[in-house]
């Protein structure tokens, strides 16, 4: 990829991640009190906020990309290893289920609220893989899927262990937009033109 791309790629990734912090935030928890200086104050924590997890979204993205490389040459095998991706699915999204779970029940709570967020980060990784598959090939499928459950999982795990139901989704809609949104656009900045052009004629 040349430089140029990486830099588009990392500008529009940072503004995607603030953009999505501050329309999170202002709906999560939109501040009834204080004036116009107190708002903008708090927009301005937003932006920090979402520029922060969009470093942390290109940090995993790049380090998946070596990871997925390491992985193909070790296993020699894209079978073996999408197979390997998808035993760490499965315990990633059990963890998000039993850790929560014992660390922050109280009685009375029921085991369907802590269901909620691996449902829907697998829900989530599962529209995307389906996407890029579409966009690429089938042999795209297991990386995304891994990617947008297994790494951005990883990438939220500081927040989830606050428990704090307003920073948890601003990072999430943080992460996974911009998770969502390199991975997408992968294949779009690396791929020559000539090829992309014969596809869509195709």
């Amino acid at each position: 990829m040349k430089s140029r791309n990486w830099v588009f790629l990392f500008i529009t990734t940072l503004l995607i991640g603030i953009g999505c912090a501050i329309v999170a935030g202002l709906i999560s928890q939109f501040p009834e009190t204080g004036g116009v200086k107190e708002f903008l104050i708090y927009i301005l924590g937003l932006v920090g906020f979402g520029a922060l997890f969009s470093v942390f979204s290109q940090m995993g993205f790049f380090a998946y990309l070596t990871v997925h490389r390491f992985g193909l040459g070790i296993f020699r095998s894209q079978p073996l290893w999408n197979g390997v991706q998808i035993v760490l699915i499965i315990v990633v999204l059990f963890d998000l289920f039993y850790l929560r779970y014992t660390a922050f029940h109280k009685a009375g709570q029921s085991l369907a609220s802590y269901s909620l967020i691996p449902i829907g980060v697998f829900t989530l990784g599962l529209l995307v893989a389906y996407m890029k598959q579409k966009q690429t090939n089938k042999g795209a499928f297991v990386p995304t899927l891994f990617f947008m459950i297994v790494v951005t999982t990883m990438e939220w795990v500081p927040v989830l262990k606050t428990n704090a139901p307003s920073a948890m989704w601003m990072a999430f809609a943080s992460l996974g937009v911009c998770n969502l949104y390199q991975i997408l656009m992968l294949h779009r900045l690396i791929q020559p033109k000539s090829a992309a052009k014969s596809k869509t004629s195709a």
